[in-house]
């Protein structure tokens, strides 16, 4: 347990220390508001995309998953997302809905979630790991478009809109671009790659830069109780209740574990990124990917050590 906390603090310090890093450049001046604009519309459109395209490319999604493992986290993924819509309905201010879902039910997967299943398990936790990723990527891309669409004060939501506004999200189509690739295995050139990830590799310093330059006192405390029931939606009842129903299903082992640490993860930065895209509440987005960041070395931690003391993984 110490060593996967330890693990578990290596992981989180550098995200935050980002965040800080943004939070005193724009005390001191050194960012502004147009800068968070500008370089949020350019993870989003470019280095973003990029990323994710490198990550599937990468993947081996011929190995490790068993489909009845796919087919669990797909349904207990589109569960959550409607579990944490209707909370929504009934506690959250409509303009806020859009964002309090998203940070809700979407997971640091790429980044919190495959470290530690790899970690846990080695080389067999990285390859399952990675075959979920690519389903990740697509389903929370998908279910926040769509909910982000619909409270947008400026998209559209007619059902042809939001497939449009999906189809066209910069995320999905770096996934989907890059899943032929990775399935038939088709070579690019190395110098290709080579710029490809220097390129991508400012994706998440850039975007925990301008989470942090947006990031306040006073916005922390407008973006209270809203965030905090978010941020417990997603580090609490979710994994709860979709570990729970992992377990009910007979799942064991590995694929037990890495289904607890993926819906155990905090909420992913790119719900920062897209909620700005959507005109949405960026300081509230912001809020949760803090607190659920905050949470993660505890609540995975204590997950692993209940599981691992019941001999089911």
């Amino acid at each position: 347990m110490l060593a996967l906390l330890i693990q578990t603090l290596g992981i989180t310090a550098p995200v935050f220390s980002m965040l800080f890093l943004g939070v005193f450049l724009r005390r001191v001046g050194w960012i502004d508001a147009a800068f968070i604009q500008t370089a949020s519309a350019l993870v989003f459109k470019a280095t973003m995309p990029t990323m994710l395209f490198l990550g599937i490319y990468h993947a081996d999604l011929h190995r490790a998953a068993r489909p009845a493992v796919l087919l669990y986290f797909f349904a207990a993924t589109l569960a959550g997302f409607l579990l944490a819509w209707g909370w929504s309905l009934w506690r959250v201010p409509r303009a806020d809905r859009g964002i309090y879902t998203q940070g809700a039910f979407r997971g640091n997967n790429g980044i919190v979630g495959l470290a530690l299943a790899t970690s846990l398990y080695g080389d067999h936790g990285l390859a399952l790991g990675s075959v979920l990723a690519a389903l990740v990527i697509l389903a929370y891309n998908s279910l926040s478009a769509v909910v982000l669409a619909i409270y947008s004060p400026y998209m559209k939501s007619d059902p042809w809109s939001i497939l449009k506004s999906v189809l066209r999200n910069p995320l999905i189509l770096g996934v989907l671009v890059a899943l032929p690739f990775s399935w038939w295995q088709i070579g690019l050139p190395a110098w290709l790659l080579t710029s490809a990830d220097y390129f991508a590799q400012m994706t998440l310093p850039l975007a925990l830069i301008c989470i942090g330059g947006t990031l306040s006192l006073a916005s922390l405390r407008k973006s209270g109780g809203v965030a905090v029931s978010a941020s417990l939606m997603k580090m609490l009842w979710i994994p709860l209740l979709a570990t729970l129903g992992a377990w009910l299903c007979g799942f064991r082992g590995a694929e037990l574990g890495v289904l607890f640490l993926y819906f155990a993860s905090p909420t992913a930065a790119a719900s920062y990124v897209m909620a700005r895209g959507a005109g949405g509440n960026h300081e509230l987005a912001a809020a949760i990917i803090v607190i659920t960041t905050l949470l993660a070395a505890v609540n995975t931690n204590l997950g692993i050590f209940l599981l691992q003391w019941g001999g089911w993984i």
